[in-house]
Order: structure tokens, then C-alpha cells, then sequence
């Protein structure tokens, strides 16, 4: 018998690890919304060369963390209210299709093994919260949504989806809405008991009011 063949091991590339190192340090808000990105300090920065750069910024273009301007470069993207609107929308699509799947699926009684993934983010969400640790909480509602998309079964909205989420933690990593101690994780439990009864509307009422929060406390800090 021939030896089986091993299937080749993909390596993260010079370009896909520097878009991780970028990303990484745009989403812990070391770089405002807007700062300018330098290849030539990139480059420095990272013992990389500019076209490694330049391949990671584009990456993260299409991720629309970075802003591309031609003959201006690299910037952090900055979502100005209509973004943030038609953000809110695209994600309300995705999430309301979602939950019409899962209902279609299995009723409003979603069976153990749809809520335990659901379930264990809104925990994690809790855990987060009462430590009062802002980046590991925003993570964690990221994970709360994703997990009821997942629980849709469809690659596809599963994907598209994931791709909104970069956008949403830079937005969220320089914005805080206002909300009590534990808040946010009680919001959820309470959240998917409405959207196994009410559906899209559910799902868009939820987001409806999460943009109005943003926006206020946008206001907020810009009045200040």
C-alpha cells in the first residue's frame, strides 16, 4: 500500500500576519478613527516590505477598518451617522433572516442544542460585564449575534455577516453607550425570548435602539 499523501499545511503569509497585527492594534483603540496609516512607518515599524503592506491595508480595506484614498493613503475608517445607519440595516437584514431560518426550522420553542451556543455567549457576555472589561464585553455581544446567526444553519449569511463584525468593534471601541452594570447581558436573555416571538421585528426594534444609543453617546462626546 502507497503511503497516503499528506494534505499541505497552510502558513499564514508575511501580509496575512501583518493585517492581524494592524487589526489588532486599530480594534484595542490605539489608533483613532481616522489617523493616517504610513506604509514607510508600517514597513519600519514591522521589517516588512511595502508591498507587504500594502497587501495587509488592503485586506483590512475590505474588512472596512481602513480607509483607502487615492494619492492620500491609508486611513482608520470613522462611520459617520448615515455608515452607522446603513450598517445597522444590513446587519438587521442578516440577523432577521436568521431567525426566520431557525424558526421555519424548529417553531418558537428552539430546541437545547440551538440555544446552549446562544446561552453560553450571553454568559460570557455576563462574565465580561462584571468585570467591567470594555473591549472582552464588546467581543462578547459580537459573540451573542453571531451565535444566533450560526444557529441558522446558512454559510452564507454566516459569512457575510462575520465580515460586518470588524466595522462593529472599531465602532464600539471608541463609542460606549450607556448602560448599567450587567445590563447588556440581562438585554440579551430578555432578547432572544423576543426574537423566538416576534421575529425580524424583534431583531430590528433591538438594533433600532442600539444605533439610537450610539448616536447619543456620540453627542455626548463630542459636546464635551
Amino acid at each position: 500500500m502507497s503511503p497516503r499523501r499528506r494534505e499541505p499545511v497552510s502558513r499564514p503569509t508575511a501580509d496575512s500576519r501583518l493585517a492581524d497585527a494592524l487589526r489588532a492594534e486599530i480594534l484595542s483603540g490605539a489608533a483613532a478613527p481616522g489617523s493616517p496609516l504610513r506604509e514607510e512607518e508600517i514597513a519600519r515599524a514591522h521589517d516588512v516590505s511595502r508591498h507587504t503592506v500594502r497587501a495587509a491595508l488592503a485586506t483590512l480595506g475590505a474588512e472596512r477598518l481602513v480607509q483607502i484614498v487615492p494619492y492620500a493613503g491609508a486611513r482608520v475608517s470613522a462611520l459617520d451617522d448615515d455608515e452607522l445607519v446603513g450598517l445597522q440595516q444590513l446587519r438587521a437584514a442578516l440577523e432577521s433572516e436568521a431567525v426566520r431560518m431557525i424558526s421555519a426550522a424548529h417553531g418558537a420553542r428552539w430546541p437545547a442544542e440551538v440555544r446552549a451556543p446562544i446561552d453560553a455567549a450571553i454568559d460570557e457576555l455576563a462574565d465580561a460585564e462584571a468585570r467591567a472589561d470594555w473591549p472582552a464585553t464588546i467581543r462578547a455581544h459580537a459573540a451573542v449575534h453571531r451565535a444566533v446567526v450560526a444557529a441558522s444553519g446558512s454559510p452564507r449569511i454566516v459569512q457575510t455577516h462575520a465580515a460586518l463584525e470588524s466595522e462593529v468593534l472599531l465602532l464600539l471601541t471608541h463609542v460606549r453607550p450607556h448602560y448599567g452594570p450587567g445590563a447588556l447581558a440581562a438585554e440579551h436573555r430578555a432578547y432572544v425570548d423576543e426574537i423566538r416571538r416576534g421575529g425580524g421585528a424583534a431583531v430590528r426594534a433591538h438594533l433600532d435602539h442600539s444605533t439610537q444609543l450610539i448616536r447619543a453617546a456620540r453627542a455626548a462626546a463630542a459636546s464635551r
